[in-house]
């Protein structure tokens, strides 16, 4: 149940990104720009990426990983069918994830570094 709950909330990721890039949302230049520092503050441990990071790059290592082409041999359309499911989720996940951190470094921004005087 929490593998369907987790996949449909990233194919409904995907969907909101490509109609709020519509609307006028993040771009896809500007998400695709930010994951680099996503990547940095996560490794920081500025932001709390690291496990749905850890996800998105065992996806993209499981689609083009070279053993990933035997249920293809044999399982022809198949064998392709999981590998667009695979490829579908990463899209929601990864424009899910860039406008969670958009959001998070818009917040971040907004606040100075001082000391709170009480």
């Amino acid at each position: 149940m929490g593998r369907t709950l987790k996949r449909s909330a990233a194919f409904a990721a995907l969907a909101r990104a490509v109609a709020a890039g519509a609307r006028g949302g993040p771009s896809l230049g500007v998400r695709l720009a930010a994951v680099p520092r996503m990547v940095r503050a996560t490794a920081r441990g500025e932001y709390d990426g690291g496990l749905r990071l850890a996800m998105m790059a065992a996806a993209t290592a499981y689609v083009v990983s070279p053993v990933d082409v035997v249920p293809e041999l044999f399982l022809t359309v198949f064998g392709l069918l999981d590998d667009a499911v695979m490829v579908t989720w990463l899209a929601g996940s990864v424009l899910a994830e860039t406008e969670r951190f958009l959001e998070w470094e818009a917040g971040r921004a907004s606040v100075v570094p001082g000391q709170v005087i009480g």
